[in-house]
Parts: structure tokens; C-alpha cells; sequence
């Protein structure tokens, strides 16, 4: 096995190597150990959070150069959200309660912990807006007035909203918890979630469920604002002003018609079916639940197809609309970003203005809760997902914070949510191990002339051009047929980018000599595999980056590599294509 990286300028070989990661496509079976480019560090304890779990040392897994220490302890630990005076507030749904956490002047030392709300219903999802503080019971939402350490009376914004106590469910409601949002126009979003993992009458249910809802600031005009949402969770707008929530699909799903075992509820085939979703709302989107579900398969055979995430169309659902007579699933808008499989996506933040490093805060951040019966069980984490400014969507995910998950499958913590700090860290709420973390980046390059800092938008133009020259003098030669190969660059001094790739491979019999732009009719014996890669690169004071992106070709008929470029903050710029029978790839 060999390294190489694509043939340069002597002056470019000299760059100097930077951060980078890189992300297979999510398999069958959950991996264990840290993701390409993470290292398991130490979890640091700060004083007097040191009880269970953590009186047994623990490790977590951090891209290179990140820290992580509990920061506080708060039992059941959910949803967060930073108040205007800067303390983090907390809910808790079990004890009915929303925790005050006040930072000591030291923000890695532990804070002040007190309770600002309690006797609540089940609070779950907190917003604030403006000087008012935002919180979504089991039943209501109610605004509350923020006065520093304390709050007023409560105004309420909407009542009524479905929970087990509803007469007409007999006690009956699977997804109970509310989370909420404010938009730039101050309009309230809540979600609703379904009674059960299959109830096609929430869809016409007065009041609604399995859906988000909007309403006025002052609790006037309520409305259905998506539908078929079965259990929406995280709720946040992305840098152009959308508003997206991540969704846990449904459970237990038949094999669909035409494919092998159609019919059945097969374990290996639920395993990875539906995907969870990552989904931009607009007025009136019906995201297809119960009667549709996105499919991450790229051929037609789901034994031996390989998985994809990204623009997922939809597929009928075979126990509750097998003749398409329920929904035209072929009508339905495809899920922006899915996620695998029954991972349980709770927290969703975009990090759009945050102090972040400029390649971080370019991105969204989910609490991945983990999978409740999955075999082999899906590990929670903090995955963190690249913004592309180009096609106004998400790219790959990322693993930022994990190790929750032993080998036996057993846990020690569930991530739930996380909201970034004005310290330029993330705060990251565990409801299993009662804890909030504090996820550290290493400290951010300065940016140069040119280029914008973290949270400012992209610099007109002037990182785009230093990298397309960079770029064109890069595409001298392609990769040969060793396991892994990098990509030099050169670009403005300390100039942040982030790369975003897709390997294709084609092994097996009766392939064809190229990859073709759709692999779902190939013959029988030819097998497609697909690696999906990432990288984000600091460039030096030189303006030299490389990264190396682990990948194999040996024994491929025919690949394909496309390679996505792009400054962060700023759109993607470039693109990369790659494959076996030219030894110059095409620079779109």
C-alpha cells in the first residue's frame, strides 16, 4: 500500500500539512472507533463534576487539536439556549424544571448552577427573543420575561397543543415533547410530533400533530406550516434566513415491492431504511410520513446496494401506501440531508455568527441520541454537517464529538444538543450522563486582508480567485492505484477551505469502462461502492495547505472522484473530477 499525492510545482510540494479529516459513507454496522482524521482524548473533569460517570475516566473522540470537559452537571440534561446577560439555560422534562447556568469568569472553570423555572409540564424546547425567554411545555408555549437571574409572568403564546392527557388519544402519545423557534421575523415555530410510529390520523388531527406549526408573536393565527413530520426535534434557520428541523423516521419498515424479501420487516433492511432527515421547510412542505420515506439506496437492490445521503428521494412505504394511492411519493420535494438510519437526531444549531473558526462556523450541529433498536446499536455523537452556500444545502456528516458508546454497544452518555458560546466553544447537553460539556476547536488563524472573520460572510471574490489559480496548477496528474493520495493547494495566507469529495468504484464483472452518471441499472454482476470524503485545511503563512484523503481504487473496473473546493466562510468555487481513464481531470 502506497501513499501519493498528486503531482505538483516544487514550490507546492513544500506546503505545509494542515488539519484534516475525512468520512466514509456510514455502513451497515456502527463503527466503534474514532472517524478517519479524530483522536480519542481524555475527557477532562472540571471540579466537583466528578460524579458517576464520570468517577471512571473517560475518552472521547475530537477532530485533531479539539478538547472537551464536563462543564456542569445538570440531570437530564436537553435542549440550551443563551440568554442577552449570557448565562445558559437548560431544560430538564422529567423534573419540569429550566436550569440557570451563570460562567464564572474562567470559561473553563464550573459555573453557577441554579433553577430560574420550575413546575413546568414537561419543558422541552427554549427561545429567546429579544428580552423574552421562549419555552414549549407538553401542551403550550409560554413567553416569559427575562429579568436577569429571574423571569416574570408567564404570557402564553399557544395552548392546547396534543400530549397523552389529550381525551381523544386515551392516554396514547409516543413523541410528547415540543421544541420551538423564533424566526428573523419573530413569527413562532413549533413542532408537534406524531402519537405513534405509523398513525395516519394525526395528518388531518384537530389540533394538528406530526407537523410544525406557526404562529403570530402575539399568538394569533396558528397554522400548519409542514406536514408529515413524524417526530421533528431540533428546529433552526440556516444563513439564507430557512428555517430546517431534523425528524426521526419511522421504525420496524417492510422491505419495499420489487426488491428482495419485499414485504417483510427485515432486520438488516431496517437497519439502515428509513433514513433520518436533515429538511429545509417552506409553507405547506409534506415531508411524506407515514406514507412515504426517504431511501439513501443508490441501486435497486438494497442486499447489496451502497448508501447515499444527499438530495434522498422517496419511496412508497409498503404497509401504509404500497399502490401510491395515499401519496405520489414521486411528487414529494427530496430530503435536503439525511441522516443514517435510526441515529435520533434531537439538538439542530446552525453556527452562522458564531465565534467558531471560520471552516466550523460555516456549518450546523446535531445531537445525535443514538439508536434505541437498531442491530448493532447506532452510537450517539455531535455531528457536525459543512454549509454549501452554492446549492443552499448541507454536505456530509461529521463526527466532532464522540466515544458515548462501548464496545458492547452499551453507554455512558446521549448527546442531545449544542449551542456555541461567545468563548468561541461549544456547549453540548448529555440528558444520560446529566452533564454539559464545553467542546473546545483549537484557537482560530487570524484573518487576513481579504478575508472575512468567522460570522461576517464571505470576502467578495478575493478567496475564490487565489484558489482557482492554485487549483489549475494542481491538475497535473491524477492519483494511481495506491490506498490513499492528497491535495496540495495554494491560496491566501491562512486562508481557511473545506473539501468535500466523492469516491466511486465499479468492481466485479460485466462493468462498464466509465462510471456512468446513474449506477442504478447496472448489469448483475458489477458492484458500485461509494466513499464520500471531507477535509478541512488552514493554509500556512505561505498560503500552503495540503490534505490527505483516505481512499482505495485497487481492483476497481473503472472510478470516479469529484472533488468539491471551497473558502470558508464563502460558496463552493470548484469542483474536481477524477476518474480512471484520464490522467487530467476536468476542472468545472
Amino acid at each position: 500500500m502506497t501513499s501519493r499525492a498528486l503531482p505538483l510545482t516544487a514550490a507546492a510540494a513544500l506546503a505545509v500539512a494542515a488539519t484534516a479529516l475525512a468520512v466514509a459513507a456510514p455502513g451497515p454496522a456502527a463503527a466503534l472507533g474514532p472517524p478517519a482524521g479524530a483522536s480519542s482524548v481524555p475527557l477532562t473533569v472540571a471540579a466537583g463534576t466528578g460524579a458517576a460517570p464520570f468517577d471512571t475516566p473517560r475518552n472521547v473522540t475530537v477532530p485533531p487539536g479539539w478538547t472537551a470537559e464536563v462543564w456542569a452537571r445538570v440531570s437530564g440534561a436537553r435542549m440550551a439556549v443563551w440568554t442577552p446577560a449570557g448565562d445558559l439555560l437548560v431544560s430538564n422534562p422529567g423534573a419540569g424544571t429550566v436550569t440557570r447556568l451563570h460562567p464564572a469568569a474562567d470559561p473553563a472553570a464550573a459555573p453557577a448552577v441554579s433553577i430560574l423555572l420550575a413546575g413546568l409540564d414537561r419543558p422541552h424546547g427554549l427561545a429567546v427573543d429579544g428580552g423574552t425567554l421562549l419555552v414549549a411545555q407538553s401542551t403550550r408555549v409560554d413567553r416569559y420575561p427575562l429579568t436577569g437571574a429571574t423571569t416574570g409572568a408567564p404570557t402564553p403564546v399557544v395552548i392546547g397543543l396534543p400530549d397523552s392527557k389529550s381525551p381523544e388519544l386515551h392516554g396514547q402519545y409516543a413523541h410528547a415533547l415540543k421544541s420551538v423557534a423564533v424566526g428573523p421575523d419573530r413569527t413562532v415555530y413549533v413542532t408537534v410530533s406524531s402519537t405513534g410510529n405509523t398513525s395516519p390520523e394525526d395528518l388531518t388531527a384537530t389540533p394538528p400533530r406530526a407537523a410544525v406549526l406557526a404562529v403570530n408573536p402575539d399568538g394569533t393565527g396558528l397554522r400548519r406550516y409542514a406536514t408529515g413530520v413524524r417526530n421533528g426535534e431540533g428546529l433552526s434557520f440556516d444563513p439564507d434566513g430557512a428555517l430546517w428541523t431534523a425528524v426521526n423516521n419511522r421504525d420496524n419498515i417492510a422491505v419495499p415491492a420489487g426488491e428482495p424479501q419485499a414485504g417483510q420487516v427485515v432486520q438488516a433492511y431496517v437497519n439502515d431504511h428509513p433514513t433520518e432527515e436533515l429538511a429545509r421547510l417552506t409553507p405547506g412542505r409534506d415531508l411524506g410520513w407515514p406514507y412515504c420515506n426517504p431511501n439513501p439506496d443508490v441501486s435497486a437492490d438494497w442486499t447489496t446496494s451502497a448508501l447515499h445521503y444527499d438530495a434522498l428521494r422517496y419511496q412508497r412505504d409498503e404497509q401504509q401506501n404500497a399502490d401510491g394511492s395515499k401519496l405520489d411519493c414521486s411528487a414529494l420535494t427530496p430530503i435536503e440531508r439525511g441522516i443514517p438510519a435510526h441515529s435520533a437526531p434531537l439538538g439542530l444549531t446552525f453556527l452562522t455568527g458564531s465565534r467558531l473558526p471560520a471552516a466550523w462556523a460555516a456549518g450546523a450541529v446535531v445531537g445525535i441520541h443514538g439508536s434505541w433498536n437498531r442491530t448493532p446499536p447506532r452510537a450517539p455523537e455531535l455531528a457536525w454537517f459543512p454549509w454549501d452556500a452554492a446549492r443552499h444545502t448541507l454536505g456530509e456528516q461529521v463526527t466532532l464529538l464522540g466515544g458515548f458508546q462501548l464496545s458492547d454497544g452499551s453507554r455512558w452518555g446521549r448527546v442531545v444538543d449544542a449551542v456555541p458560546g461567545s468563548d468561541g466553544a461549544l456547549y453540548v447537553t448529555d440528558d444520560t450522563a446529566g452533564a454539559v460539556y464545553r467542546l473546545v476547536p483549537p484557537a482560530a488563524p487570524a484573518a487576513p486582508a481579504g478575508v472575512s472573520a468567522p460570522g461576517a460572510g464571505p470576502a467578495a471574490g478575493t478567496a475564490a480567485a487565489a484558489v482557482r489559480a492554485a487549483l489549475v496548477a494542481a491538475t497535473a496528474g491524477a492519483p494511481g492505484a495506491g490506498s490513499r493520495w492528497g491535495v496540495t493547494l495554494q491560496t491566501r495566507p491562512r486562508q481557511a477551505l473545506v473539501l468535500t469529495g466523492t469516491l466511486t468504484r465499479l468492481t466485479g464483472r460485466g462493468c462498464p469502462a466509465a462510471v456512468p452518471a446513474s449506477t442504478a441499472h447496472l448489469s448483475a454482476g458489477c458492484r458500485v461502492s461509494t466513499t464520500r470524503l471531507w477535509a478541512v485545511v488552514h493554509a500556512d503563512a505561505a498560503g500552503h495547505a495540503r490534505a490527505v484523503l483516505p481512499a482505495s481504487v485497487r481492483g476497481a473496473s473503472c472510478w470516479a472522484l469529484r472533488l468539491a473546493v471551497r473558502p470558508a466562510p464563502g460558496p463552493a468555487s470548484h469542483t474536481l473530477v477524477f476518474t480512471a481513464d484520464t490522467r487530467r481531470p476536468r476542472l468545472h
